[in-house]
């Protein structure tokens, strides 16, 4: 098994134990000693891997940090845990204290579940405030885990890692800047696009009107971009030989037995709720079938089994999510882009039907 197939599999072992994990000593041995592993550490050899490593702090002897991880018997790593339901914010000073008294030059702050790695990139032998390096562990990304692999035993460099730790640093910090300018842009990216659509005076109204453009259309640029990969991952899957239809046309009877016109809103809609439930579930067990009057996503091609109902004919669109008595909730939306703020709702009607499932299997 390569790296990422392993750190993958730890990373949905972790989401299943959590809620059995009651305090942070369970927390390291299920998650943290376990995590440390998979990098290729020995956590029972004490020349790779120290619990309760002591790092005196001026005239306070005897501090411990929870473990270092050891290169030629010099801390390397130190690594302070916490529970998994705790917040990371205001745990770093701790570790912060620990960094300038040691060799180390790298701190891993973690619940086991979001890890976060400091180094010294502003002032040398003094760790910074923010992370260069963070990831949840329960939904890291194929680029996280390439970062990831550079602290494996087997390929850690201190000067590679360091060179690398920089240019992350500023990427997480574009990209945190670039959501807030996403989900609300500045004044100031306002007035940078303005000028070159914009021939008149750029008056407040004028900006404020642009604004709420701005935002619209970087939005709708993304969803753009998410639909377009996705049908085209939908083509890979399907095959050289059966691309996903432009426009379906089927003999599905309705009430009435009148012919049924699956539309490209409905298409397009069935893609994103695919691509949301991808995350837990295999895409092959996602289905829809078309009727008169909505149209239906199913698990597992199951008429009792529907994962939500689109109803997008009229000139007012909803979706109808599903509790666990199947009880349809309707919820108004604007273009079908909307589906994606119901990721949770989907994700809880899977889990209530496989739940289900596995129950029946027990007792048959």
């Amino acid at each position: 098994m390569d790296f990422k197939d392993e750190i993958k599999l730890f990373g949905d072992k972790v989401e299943k134990l959590k809620s059995q994990i009651q305090t942070e000593e369970a927390t390291k041995n299920a998650f943290i000693m376990p995590f440390i592993k998979v990098l290729g550490y020995d956590v029972f050899d004490p020349f790779e891997v120290m619990p309760e490593f002591i790092a005196d702090i001026g005239i306070k002897k005897g501090e411990k940090v929870d473990y270092a991880i050891l290169k030629e018997g010099q801390p390397s790593i130190l690594i302070e845990c916490k529970h998994w339901g705790e917040n990371l914010d205001p745990h770093n000073s701790q570790l912060f204290r620990y960094f300038h008294t040691t060799k180390a030059k790298f701190g891993l702050l973690s619940n086991g579940i979001v890890y976060r790695f400091y180094t010294d990139l502003v002032e040398p032998n003094k760790m910074d405030e923010k992370p260069f390096f963070e990831f949840n562990v329960t939904d890291i990304k194929d680029n996280q885990v390439e970062e990831l692999k550079k602290f494996h035993k087997s390929y850690f460099n201190i000067e590679s890692i360091q060179t690398t730790a920089s240019d992350l640093k500023y990427m997480n910090e574009l990209k945190i800047l670039l959501a807030g300018e996403f989900q609300n842009p500045s004044e100031g990216l306002v007035k940078l696009f303005a000028k070159q659509i914009y021939r008149g005076m750029l008056t407040s109204k004028v900006v404020e009107q642009l604004g709420g453009l701005t935002r619209r259309s970087i939005q709708q640029f993304i969803n753009d971009l998410i639909t377009e990969r996705l049908t085209s991952a939908l083509k890979k899957e399907n095959g050289p030989d059966q691309t996903v239809p432009d426009k379906e046309t089927t003999d599905i009877a309705g009430e009435k037995g009148a012919l049924i016109e699956t539309t490209d809103d409905e298409l397009e809609a069935y893609m994103i709720v695919k691509t949301i439930l991808r995350q837990r579930i295999s895409p092959s067990r996602v289905a829809h079938r078309d009727a008169q009057s909505y149209f239906a996503i199913l698990l597992d091609d199951n008429n009792r089994k529907t994962i939500c109902r689109l109803y997008l004919h009229g000139s007012r669109k909803y979706i109808g999510t599903f509790d666990e008595q199947k009880k349809e909730t309707k919820t108004e939306i604007v273009t079908v882009d909307d589906i994606f703020m119901f990721g949770e709702a989907l994700h809880k009607t899977v889990e209530w039907y496989d739940m289900d499932r596995v129950q029946m299997a027990t007792n048959g």
